[in-house]
Formats: structure tokens, sequence, C-alpha cells
């Protein structure tokens, strides 16, 4: 018997940044399955990848008003249960924290991370409020919560009290075919399109805010450079503009032939090339939900420094390198993956081989049970 399921795709952001990355994969692989009936409801800047992607799910394009954040809330909170009671949704599942309080389908919510509570320093002073009010709704009020890592399942429920469903954890997968050492045929085209020069260079994926810890490595790499002219290659910035500002002021500032560039939003389609044809990843980051630019550098055959802060040991396992988030700390672990080019090359592969575990289509299936779970209750 198939469940029917309405999902809130409207979140989606227009650079396909956080939810957007999810939401882009698992979309696709909800669609294939037999066991589902999938309608998701979109922005309308989206109906041209969902129809290419995901034919078998049926669309419903939101008003463009709801691009607005405000309106977009205010849409979910009465035009999504009426949309839901309309196409018979045995499920609503809305994958960014918040949900319709109101509505008669068992709700499925996806909770990211919830560094919301253990670091609210991190975050901005209306966004921490706001997402620490909708985890403690949803961990009481939804049928069933995702979380993406054991991590953080643990940190809402520390958190948020006692959930009163369990969350079940499901990490997110990677695309092997996309993000894979093949990515290196294209290194030409993309080191033109983003003018970077033949020199090897550190990357770093992700938005610039304070939980990436981008400062550090920033000082990093300077002292690096500094004392090892010979051994440290630049290192290349791939991210929007987030609200860490003294570190954009310093972006920013950064003179031509600085140790560091940030380059901005890298298109999707050159981002596996870019990441394939670093000499490492370095995400010092201080607090994951999960860390797709973790599984991704591993995927694409690169080695990845990290720390061992919250979710980022499950997805590095063994064949990440963890380091402490302070700049002498992450130098000095630079420093000693830059001087080995076998122990890159071993993790690189060792990498590769446990991307291969995390495939979008596992957590479909996952999400798929979870569905039928939350269905089953209400029934």
């Amino acid at each position: 018997m198939s469940t029917t399921v309405l999902l809130d795709a409207t979140s989606i952001p227009a650079d396909s940044g956080g939810v957007g990355r999810y939401l882009r994969e698992l979309v696709p692989e909800l669609a294939r399955r037999d066991d589902l009936v999938l309608h998701v409801a979109c922005q309308r800047r989206d109906v041209p990848w969902l129809r290419r992607e995901a034919p078998g799910a049926e669309l419903h394009p939101v008003p463009e008003a709801t691009t607005s954040v405000a309106r977009r809330l205010l849409w979910e909170q009465t035009a999504l249960p009426r949309l839901a009671r309309r196409v018979r949704a045995d499920v609503v599942h809305s994958p960014h924290y918040t949900m319709p309080l109101l509505v008669r389908a068992a709700r499925v919510v996806t909770l990211h991370d919830a560094t919301f509570f253990s670091h609210p320093g991190l975050h901005g002073r209306l966004k921490g409020p706001f997402f620490r009010a909708w985890i403690r709704l949803a961990s009481r009020l939804a049928d069933r919560c995702i979380a993406p890592s054991q991590a953080t399942a643990d940190e809402v429920a520390r958190w948020a009290g006692d959930p009163a469903r369990s969350i079940v954890v499901s990490f997110h997968g990677v695309d092997t075919e996309r993000y894979s050492p093949a990515s290196r045929d294209r290194e030409a085209e993309m080191r033109g399109a983003l003018a970077v020069g033949d020199a090897p260079y550190v990357a770093f994926v992700g938005t610039i805010e304070p939980r990436k810890n981008v400062g550090p490595l920033l000082d990093a790499i300077v002292g690096l450079a500094r004392r090892r002219p010979e051994l440290a290659p630049r290192l290349l910035l791939a991210g929007g503009r987030g609200w860490d500002e003294s570190v954009i002021e310093r972006l920013d500032a950064a003179a031509p032939g600085a140790a560091y560039r940030w380059l901005g939003y890298v298109d999707e389609q050159l981002l596996p090339s870019f990441v394939a044809s670093s000499s490492l990843v370095a995400y010092p980051s201080v607090g994951e939900g999960f860390g797709l630019p973790i599984l991704e550098a591993l995927a694409s055959g690169v080695p990845v420094l990290t720390t061992d802060r919250l979710a980022a040991p499950e997805v590095g396992g063994d064949v990440a390198v963890y380091c402490e988030p302070d700049a002498p700390s992450i130098e000095s672990a630079l420093e000693a993956l830059l001087d080995d080019d076998a122990r890159r090359a071993d993790l690189g592969r060792r990498g590769r081989e446990r991307a291969l575990t995390f495939t979008w289509r596992r957590t479909a299936g996952e999400h798929a049970a979870v569905y039928a779970e939350a269905a089953g209750r209400r029934s």
C-alpha cells in the first residue's frame, strides 16, 4: 500500500545552499519510489528542475509572494493545510524546522542541527530564538522528526526536552558520480572560469558564517605561508556571504597576492571539479548537523581536515583528519598533510570508499519508512 506524501519544498533558497542541497537530492529519489504518491509544494523558480529530475512527483507551485520568508510562513500555516486536504495527504513532510500547526495529516519534520541551543552565539539575534522555538514545537507535536546525524538527534533531545515522538536518524547521501575523482578532468575549465591560476590550493566550501570557523582558518594559512612559503598553497574559499562580518571584511580586503581568496558562490556545475582538484579540503567547523562538504570531499577522493565537534566524526569516520578549532592546531595539521603526499593519496582513496556507502537512495528509503510509520499512527 502506498503512502501519499505532501512535501513542502518552498524553503529551498535561490542559491541551493543548506536545505536546498538536501531537497535537490532527496526529492528525485522519493519520486522514483513505488510505495509513495509524492506531491511537492514548490517555488515557481524550482519547477523546471523538479519536472526534469522528479517527473514522478505532482508539483504544486506556490504564489510568488512566498519567496518572502514571512509570507512563506503565513502560507505554511494557512494554505498548506488546505493543499494537504485537497491531495488527501497521509503525511506532510516539513523539511526545514517549521511545520503547519493545524493539519489533519501526520507531520514529519526534519531538524538539521541543534547549534541554536548549544552554540547560540553563532547565530543571529532573531534567528536563534526563532529556530529554538520551532525545534521545541516540532519535537513535541510532530508525529516523527528526522535528524541527519546521531549528534543532532542527541542535542535536540538534550536541549528541547524528551521528544513526544522518537527522532529518526537518516544520514544524507552524496552523488558519487558528480563528486568523484573523475571531476578532475574538468580542472582546466574550472580554473579558467574561476580565474584561479595553475597553482595548487586548499579548498573551503561553505557559507561565511561564525560556526564555520573561517577566521582561525585564515590565520592558519597566513601563518603557514609565512613559515613555509615553499609548501603552503593558497586557500580558496567557495561560499555565499553569510553574517560573519569580521571575516567578510578580511576576505573583501585581501590583496591579489594574499594567502587566501574568496570566490563567493561557485556554480553547482563547477563545484565538483573545484573540490576534486584541490590538495585537500579544510572545514574546521565548530558545529555541524551533518557536514555535506566533508562527505563531498571524501567522495571526490580528496583528504579532509575538520574538527571532531558534533556530527563531523559520523561523516568522516577514520578517514578524515581531525584538529582543534584554533589557528595553531589548524596550521599544524595543514602542514603535516601538505608535507605528506603519500598520506594524502591514501586518505583520498579510503575516503572515496567510505563515501560510496552514503547514498541518497538509502536516505529516501529511510524517509519512506518514517512516512509509513507516521501515517500508521493516524490510521
